[in-house]
Parts: structure tokens; C-alpha cells; sequence
């Protein structure tokens, strides 16, 4: 049989779909044609004819062409092999096969092109070694591109991860903000009833007094009248009815009911009820609004840390939150930083530590390494003092303490370049750094579980002074 590289493409290709035939069937007439293609075409004509010459088959199953068939499917298995392979490539000068690489000039060459002076005296070497080399080169190459992608999609993931944690941040801190909101509300509202019916009260109260009055001079309005009306029909009567009844008309002339008063302080006292309602209600909110020097910054929290709703108070858990690998976080120590900074003037905090056994405190600078192991001491950027294991420490000594405080006080002067630290009960001073502060500080604490505590919270406690 003659193979099918012999025959053009043409002679293999359907007349009707014009692609290389698949199941060919051959027709009385000698045409062929693909089956699915005949099967079409025949039922589109409504009639057995063939799509070349027109001829009526006489055969509504035609057989199989066989050898074209065959033809057809050597064909199609060659282009596979052909394509696969790619298509050789020839020496432009010699019209070779390139089969040698000049390592020299760095170029592929036949074996005609080795023999000739340009590269008779280089070193030259198989294709396929050559390749294989500078595959090994350009893998080695690769690999700092390889680790950079782990790295961008590393840093795409705490995005995404960054993404959700901001929908999160932003609908928990909405309903703070609400909540907080609503306690406002609820206190105007509870104002305005107190005022309202402190308003309603003076109403009611000088209603009726004012009604008692009323009554009062319609009482004597009635008796009045009753008086005038008597003696104007002895003004009428005749002159000696006049006069036998003159003596008891001029006694009831004679009127005793003193003159009525004008009452003052009736009205409402509407400048005690208005004036200044604003600020009354103001010094009064007072009582409910709170404030503390520190606010803790969550972004910076430790996952294993956990923060009340009013950031003021902090507790350590030994489960840690999916919280994002931002650059603020702590990611090594237990740690949590306030959220404003001070690069000048005086500031002072208490924190409540009660009974807590594993904790410290202080300041750290802003750019303090926050995910790795280091050396919590002022020259890394730390001033703190801490208790644990029973122990008292401020930097990496020992602090001798005379008694336990629940409760240690904070007093940065960073002008003067000091930080102390007392037990605000009777202000025993318990510690103070000397240092010359030349970066921005944050408030920071440090806690650890609670084992064996009965208050597992470390806290900022309010401000005492008022607004």
C-alpha cells in the first residue's frame, strides 16, 4: 500500500466538511465521503445522490473505504509525530542540520561549520549537552524568582486575610459605635422626661393655685353683685321705702372685701427650665462618660491576647485569634501597645494588675522589632518593669519590693528624659529610668495566663480628674 506522505492533503480531505476524512464511505459512483458528512447531506436533500456528481446511490448503508481510511489515519498520526518533533532546523550557511554549540561564540553550528576556521580551534559541544547546561544555568536563575513568588503570595495571602479582617473590624466597631451611641441617647432621653416633668410639675402646681383664686374671686364677684343689685332697687323704690330702708342699704354699701392682688410668680419659670439646659445636661453626662489616658490599640495586639469592647482592658488566652501578620502587630511576646504616642511633655496612667502573677509594663519605642525574640531592655527600645515567677524585674534585674501592689503608676517625663513607676497607694516609688529619649513612645503591657488569679485582667484604670 502507498504511503500517505505520497498524497497531498487534498486528495485525503472530504469534499463536503473539506477536513481529512473520518469514516469514509465510498458510493456506486466511486466518490467517497465521510459517513457523518453523507448521512448529513442526504437528509438535508431528502434523496440518495452523491454530493459530486449528483448520481442516485443505490446502497442506503455504503461500505467503508477502507484504505482510505487507512490512508487518512496514517496521515493524521504523521502531522501528530511532525508537530510534536517541531521542524528541523538548518545551518543557514550549509544548509546542516545544527547539531554542535560553539561555546566560544556562543551559537549553534552544523558539522561543516566546526571544520571551518571560524570554529576549527573553539570548543564545541553536543546540542543536547549544551542545552542541557544552560537549562541547568537558567534553573538556578529561576529559583530567586521561585522564592520571590512564595514571598508575593505569602504577602497576597495576609491581604486577603488583612481584606476580611477590616469587613470584620468594621461591622464589630459599627455596633460599638451604636451601642455607645445608644447609652447617650438613652441618658438625653431620660434628661428631657426629667425635665419635662419638672416643667409638668410647676404646671400643675401653679394651675391650681391659680383655679383656687379663680374661685376665690368668683366667690366674691357673686357676693359683689348680689350687694350692687340690692342697693340699686332701693335706689328705684319709693321715697318712703327709701328712707325706712336707708340705714341697712348704706351698712351693705359700705363693702369690706379688700381690693384682690395682683399674684406675682405665676407664670412658669421658663428661664429655670431653658437657661443654660444644654450645659446643666452636659455636667450631668459627666457622670456617665468615662475616660482613660490610655486606650489600648488592638492592631498591635498578640493573637493570644484578648481585648474588652472599650479597649481599656486586656486579658491572655492559650488559644490563639486568626488575626492578620500586619506590620504593627506583636507576633513574638504577649504584647499590646497604646494607641497614641508621645514625643514630648509629661503623661501619667494607672494600670490595675491585682493578683495577676505574669506581667509587665512601660513604654516601648515605635520602632521596636515586634515579631522576633529580643532583648526587652532600654537599649533595644523597652523601659518596663514586670512581675513573674514571683519575682519582680525591671529591665534584667531584680527589684527588691516591700509589698505586692495591685496597682502600679506611670509617670513619663520625656523632656527630662524619665520614667518612673510607683505603687499609687501611698506613691512609693518603685523604679525609675534615666535616658535621653530621642524616638516616639508608646504605652505598652505585656500579660501572661492567669493561673491560680482571681482577676485574669490587666487594666487601664479611668482618669480621676473630670472634663
Amino acid at each position: 500500500m502507498a504511503s500517505s506522505s505520497f498524497f497531498p492533503e487534498e486528495d485525503l480531505s472530504c469534499p463536503v466538511c473539506c477536513d481529512i476524512f473520518v469514516d469514509p464511505v465510498v458510493l456506486s459512483c466511486s466518490h467517497s465521503v465521510c459517513k457523518t458528512c453523507l448521512q448529513n447531506f442526504w437528509k438535508q436533500k431528502g434523496s440518495q445522490e452523491c454530493p459530486l456528481c449528483r448520481r442516485r446511490s443505490s446502497k442506503t448503508e455504503p461500505p467503508c473505504n477502507q484504505v482510505l481510511k487507512n490512508l487518512c489515519e496514517s496521515f493524521l498520526q504523521k502531522r501528530i509525530q511532525r508537530d510534536s518533533a517541531g521542524p528541523a532546523v538548518l545551518c543557514s550557511l550549509h544548509n546542516e542540520n545544527l547539531k554542535l554549540f560553539c561555546l566560544e561564540d556562543k551559537q549553534s553550528i552544523c558539522f561543516v561549520c566546526q571544520a571551518s576556521k571560524k570554529h576549527k580551534y573553539h570548543d564545541c559541544v553536543p546540542i543536547d549537552e549544551a542545552a542541557q547546561d544552560h537549562k541547568e544555568q537558567l534553573q538556578t536563575a529561576l529559583k530567586p524568582l521561585q522564592n520571590k513568588m512564595e514571598v508575593f503570595n505569602e504577602v497576597k495571602q495576609t491581604f486577603d486575610q488583612t481584606a476580611e479582617h477590616i469587613k470584620s473590624q468594621t461591622q464589630h466597631t459599627e455596633r460599638q459605635i451604636k451601642k455607645e451611641f445608644e447609652k447617650l441617647h438613652q441618658f438625653l432621653l431620660d434628661e428631657e422626661a426629667v425635665s419635662i416633668a419638672a416643667l409638668r410639675k410647676e404646671e400643675e402646681h401653679k394651675s391650681l393655685m391659680m383655679m383656687k383664686k379663680i374661685e376665690k374671686m368668683k366667690r366674691e364677684i357673686s357676693s359683689l353683685s348680689d350687694t350692687i343689685k340690692s342697693i340699686e332697687v332701693e335706689l328705684i323704690a319709693t321715697d318712703i321705702s327709701f328712707l325706712q330702708n336707708f340705714k341697712a342699704t348704706i351698712e351693705r354699701a359700705h363693702c369690706t372685701l379688700p381690693y384682690p392682688e395682683r399674684v406675682s410668680g405665676a407664670l412658669i419659670d421658663v428661664a429655670k427650665h431653658l437657661g443654660n439646659l444644654q450645659f446643666r445636661v452636659w455636667e450631668k453626662m459627666q457622670g456617665i462618660v468615662k475616660h482613660t489616658p490610655v486606650i489600648l490599640d488592638p492592631n498591635t495586639a498578640h493573637a493570644c491576647l484578648s481585648l474588652s469592647e472599650d479597649l481599656t482592658t486586656v486579658r491572655c488566652s492559650d488559644q490563639r485569634q486568626q488575626l492578620p501578620d500586619n506590620p504593627e502587630r506583636c507576633m513574638f511576646y504577649a504584647d499590646v501597645l497604646g494607641s497614641e504616642g508621645f514625643s514630648s511633655g509629661k503623661h501619667s496612667w494607672e494600670v490595675e494588675v491585682g493578683d495577676h502573677p505574669y506581667w509587665f509594663l512601660g513604654v516601648v519605642k515605635e520602632s521596636i522589632n515586634r515579631k522576633v525574640e529580643i532583648n526587652r531592655t532600654p537599649s533595644f527600645g523597652i523601659w518596663q518593669i514586670g512581675q513573674m515567677s514571683g519575682q519582680y524585674i525591671e529591665a534584667d534585674r531584680t527589684l527588691a519590693m516591700k509589698r505586692r501592689p495591685r496597682r502600679i503608676r506611670v509617670e513619663l517625663d520625656y523632656n527630662r528624659g524619665e520614667l518612673s513607676f510607683y505603687d499609687p497607694k501611698d506613691m512609693t516609688l518603685i523604679h525609675t529610668y534615666k535616658d535621653r529619649f530621642t524616638k516616639r513612645l508608646y504605652p505598652f503591657l505585656s500579660v501572661g495566663l492567669a493561673v491560680g488569679a482571681n482577676n485574669p485582667n490587666l487594666q487601664i484604670c479611668l482618669s480621676k480628674s473630670c472634663l
